[in-house]
């Protein structure tokens, strides 16, 4: 996309001589014979860069750069001062306006084209990093909303399990020390942490029943909670920036001996994610209280953690786990 330079005097044979000297350069060349027209063409256009005529009547070129200093939306385009008065004084008024740079006239053609060259190179320049800040700036804010998202849902989870208020945030924050205790990568932590949060995200299509059932459920019903990691692999799969996160919510009931759901996986098939959160988990539900009864002591859950090493859990785990609660 070629460069829009807005060609301000108030005389037409210096309107075309500057058109002469530019065309053929590439440049979009737009026209202002007076200060105000000027102003109101590098608002309306937001050219690369402005030539600016210095002597003008009515408004000056010194005047009309100041106003365009001034003025917040266009402040920023670039300004090379022409004019005929090759003197120090001017030199200083144009720079204290707000100039970028300062031609003499007569001014040769070469050094115009190679300053106007220079500057809109340097203006591309600028906005190409403004551009990748906004981009920047958009993509955190859209992060933003995924996270608030998924933690609107983490909580909705939590009150229609009724019985684990406050568990997901809980597992989460802890199985997120046990992934950087491993030194595992910032991106994999993010997913990890999405993965946590959705881990029960399946349980929305278990009918309330047999979610919310005070009692052992009976073979059947366990035949249908078991499907939840299934389910929320199924419902969030769709959901291209979740995929990376579904270790989580399809693993985290497979067991390190093969005996656990919903595919039997072995040892360290099951996803180190899962393996990670599969302790967590277990420890929260003991150490919380429950409808069906009261939570267990610490020593009571540790002694069952380390019982259950190498048959539910990673055995390197529950060392690890050990160590990160201390």
């Amino acid at each position: 996309m070629s460069s829009m330079v807005l060609i301000v005097d108030d005389e037409y044979a210096g309107r075309e001589t500057l058109q002469s000297v530019l065309e053929g350069e590439g440049y979009q060349l737009e026209m202002a014979e007076n200060g105000p027209q000027a102003i109101e063409k590098a608002k309306k256009l937001s050219p690369d860069v402005i030539l600016l005529d210095v002597m003008m009547p009515g408004m000056t070129g010194f005047e009309v750069c100041q106003r365009i200093r001034n003025d917040p939306q266009i402040a920023e385009i670039p300004i090379i001062v022409l004019t005929a008065l090759d003197d120090r004084e001017s030199l200083l008024t144009a720079l204290k306006a707000g100039a970028d740079d300062f031609i003499s006239k007569p001014f040769d053609r070469f050094e115009l084209r190679a300053r106007l060259l220079g500057i809109t190179r340097l203006n591309r320049y600028q906005k190409l990093i403004q551009e990748r800040a906004k981009l920047q700036e958009a993509n955190e804010q859209l992060l933003s909303a995924y996270e608030a998202t998924i933690e609107g849902w983490s909580r909705a989870l939590d009150l229609r399990d009724r019985e684990t208020e406050g568990h997901s945030r809980r597992v989460t924050q802890l199985t997120e020390k046990l992934a950087e205790a491993l030194g595992m990568s910032q991106e994999k932590i993010m997913h990890l942490r999405r993965g946590a949060l959705l881990h029960d995200m399946g349980k929305i299509g278990i009918p309330d029943p047999i979610l919310h059932k005070p009692a052992a459920l009976t073979d059947e019903e366990w035949v249908i909670m078991r499907k939840h990691p299934q389910l929320a692999y199924d419902m969030l799969h769709s959901v291209e920036y979740l995929r990376p996160a579904l270790e989580i919510p399809l693993n985290h009931h497979e067991k390190w001996d093969g005996t656990g759901y919903p595919r039997g996986l072995k040892g360290e098939e099951i996803p180190l994610s899962a393996r990670l959160f599969a302790v967590v988990d277990v420890w929260d539900a003991l150490t919380s209280d429950r409808p069906y009864r009261k939570a267990w002591s610490e020593e009571e859950a540790r002694n069952y953690i380390r019982e259950q090493s190498g048959k539910h859990f990673d055995p390197q785990v529950v060392e690890l786990f050990f160590k990160v609660i201390q």
